[in-house]
């Protein structure tokens, strides 16, 4: 299946910081609060123990 132009994610920015462990509670709520403004946030754990939070726009 092709992907469409609209299902595309474009990386807006990008931050690494020390690893907190409700963090996930954060973008969860960042994504739902801010879902209406076209946007989406990722977190991923390094392997290093830091964390990224990334920003997308939809």
């Amino acid at each position: 299946m092709a992907e469409q132009e609209s299902d595309r994610l474009e990386l807006i920015a990008s931050k690494h910081f020390q690893s907190y462990k409700e963090m996930y509670k954060v973008v969860d709520y960042l994504n739902k609060t801010l879902k209406h403004k076209k946007v989406m946030f990722g977190l991923n754990k390094n392997q290093d123990g830091t964390m990224t939070i990334n920003i997308y726009e939809i």
